[in-house]
């Protein structure tokens, strides 16, 4: 079967998405449409990049829905519905709905009700790393009635897809409850790494951290995890009050998910403000972010 592929979303994950499916086989055309693009102020250059990518830029919503019978959703974690609903409005019966938004269990059902309800086939997917070391390979759970026949045509063309089971919600709580502890662990990190920089200490702590975790590169890791939220605390923001949202379907106060996406959160608003500009985070140390957050936190007085 010779499938349209549209790519809502093209952002990094859309973006690496798009350009890695191009010239499989099976694949007609890649057809991609970003809210940007009706932007008056960054249209022209989103769809130009769009374009760039070898990617058709789609005018709105219903002319990708009326091209296309896959559909991948990557926006970020706050849209996921957003996006579910306005595809479903002009989604053709029988189209396929990847989705790969990292959401509750509860936003991901929402959003197949809708989609289920226009006639289009559902299946989500908890994306278990970052995607752009991988690529398209990254590694995918999927999870819906229509998951394994989708697996199936996402393998063949070189994806890491696999299914974990046909109710909708379990891909998403494996993914939120993996989300609770890695981007737990950046907020962690950058908490103490600065802190400890601040007490000029940092030589005494990782070396301790080494001891008891002798299997990470405490120095690197820290780079990484400073990196990625500089570049993208904002999604993972919006991702951490998803994880908090599974932490309340399933029961509990999600204490830890809440403070984790409150410091992603503000680390991407000092970000937006430039506070790291200038910062090459393919060399950067997480010594050079640390400062950064100290000489700020100089200019703006202790926390209350």
């Amino acid at each position: 079967m010779t499938l349209t592929v549209g790519i809502v979303g093209h952002g990094e994950v859309g973006g690496i998405f798009g350009r890695g499916l191009l010239g499989k086989e099976g694949i007609a055309a890649i057809h991609a449409w970003d809210v940007r693009f009706a932007d008056p102020a960054t249209g022209s250059a989103a769809r130009a990049a769009a374009q760039a990518d070898g990617l058709q830029a789609a005018q709105d919503m219903a002319a990708l829905c009326a091209a296309c019978n896959l559909i991948i959703s990557a926006v970020t974690a706050s849209n996921t519905f957003a996006v579910a609903e306005e595809a479903a409005k002009y989604v053709r019966p029988g189209t396929r709905f990847l989705d790969l938004n990292s959401a509750s269990p509860g936003t991901k059902q929402r959003a197949a009700a809708v989609l289920e309800a226009a006639g289009a086939a559902y299946v989500e997917a908890g994306v278990m790393t970052s995607v752009p070391p991988y690529g398209i390979r990254v590694p995918m759970l999927l999870g819906g009635a229509q998951a394994e026949a989708l697996a199936a045509t996402l393998a063949g063309w070189g994806m890491d897809a696999r299914t974990v089971s046909e109710k909708l919600g379990v891909a998403s709580a494996i993914k939120m409850s993996r989300s609770i502890m890695i981007k737990g662990l950046e907020a962690l990190v950058i908490e103490s790494y600065a802190t400890a920089r601040h007490y000029g200490v940092e030589d005494h702590v990782l070396p301790t951290l080494a001891e008891t975790f002798p299997q990470i590169d405490w120095e690197r890791q820290g780079a990484y995890f400073f990196s990625r939220v500089v570049q993208h605390g904002k999604r993972r923001a919006e991702e951490m009050r998803e994880a908090a949202q599974t932490v309340q379907e399933a029961g509990f106060e999600p204490l830890m998910a809440e403070a984790t996406a409150d410091k992603q959160a503000w680390v991407s608003q000092l970000a937006r403000a430039g506070v790291f500009e200038g910062i090459d985070p393919r060399h950067a140390t997480w010594q050079d972010y640390a400062d950064r957050l100290l000489r700020q936190q100089a200019d703006d007085g202790p926390a209350d």
